[in-house]
C-alpha cells in the first residue's frame, strides 16, 4: 500500500497545478472522439502545435471513419508527413479506421479495454481519449512529461510509463485522474521542462523533493 502522507501530498500537487492553470485542456484541438483518436495518435513525437496544423486541414477533407478507412496511403502520408514517422502514422490510422467500421459502426469506442486493440493505440492514446473526449477516468495519460515530473516529485521510481501509471493511480482518488492527466502534461511541458525546469516560479516548490534537479530558471 502507498505511504498515507504521499497520497495525501499527490492530491495537494493536483490541487495546487488545478488552482494555477484553473479550467485546463489538452492542447490538440479536436471536434468529437474520432477526431481527437487521429491528432493523439500523430501526436507521437510531435508537438501539438504542428498536429493542430496538420488537422486544420485534414479534418476538412476526412470527417468520418470510412472516409479514413478509405484513404489512399500515399497522399495521406503527403498530408500528414510533417508530423513525423508519417508511414507508420498513415498505416495506423487507416488501419483504426477500418477496425472502427468492422466492429464499432464507425464510432470510437468509449472503453479502455476496447480502444486498445485498435492499431496504434496504446494506454496512453487510450486514456487521452477516454479522458478529454468521454470525460472517463480509466487510468492516467503517461507522457515523457508527465514520466520527469512524477520522478522529480517523488511520486514514483518507475521508468516503464504503464508502471508509473499504476504508481500514480495509487496514490490519487479516481476523481483526480482526469485533471493529473491534463496538469502533470502542462507542468512539465511549461514549468518542470527537461533542461531547466523555472523553479523559481512553480507552484509546487513546498511540495516538491526536486529529485534530480540541478538547476534551475
Amino acid at each position: 500500500m502507498p505511504d498515507k502522507a504521499l497520497q495525501q501530498r499527490a492530491v495537494k500537487i493536483i490541487q495546487r497545478l488545478r488552482k494555477s492553470r484553473p479550467g485546463a485542456k489538452i492542447e490538440l484541438e479536436f471536434g468529437n472522439p474520432l477526431e481527437l483518436l487521429v491528432a493523439t495518435i500523430l501526436s507521437a513525437q510531435c508537438t501539438d502545435e504542428r498536429v493542430n496544423q496538420v488537422t486544420r486541414s485534414l479534418f476538412q477533407r476526412y470527417r468520418t471513419a470510412a472516409d479514413y478507412a478509405k484513404a489512399k496511403p500515399a497522399q495521406f502520408e503527403q498530408e500528414i508527413k510533417s508530423t513525423g514517422f508519417f508511414r507508420q502514422k498513415t498505416k495506423s490510422i487507416i488501419a483504426a479506421a477500418r477496425e472502427l467500421m468492422e466492429r464499432y459502426d464507425g464510432e470510437v469506442p468509449d472503453s479502455l479495454a476496447d480502444l486498445i486493440t485498435l492499431p496504434g493505440v496504446a494506454r496512453k492514446t487510450a486514456n487521452v481519449v477516454l479522458s478529454a473526449a468521454f470525460g472517463k477516468a480509466e487510468g492516467i495519460v503517461v507522457d515523457t512529461h508527465v514520466q520527469r515530473v512524477a520522478y522529480r516529485l517523488g511520486l514514483t521510481t518507475q521508468k516503464n510509463p504503464e508502471k508509473i501509471e499504476r504508481d500514480l493511480m495509487d496514490l490519487l482518488p479516481q476523481k483526480h485522474w482526469i485533471d493529473a492527466s491534463t496538469q502533470l502534461v502542462l507542468h512539465g511541458r511549461y514549468i518542470c521542462t527537461a533542461r531547466r525546469p523555472k523553479c523559481s516560479v512553480c507552484p509546487l516548490r513546498p511540495l516538491c523533493p526536486r529529485i534530480g534537479v540541478t538547476e534551475s530558471a
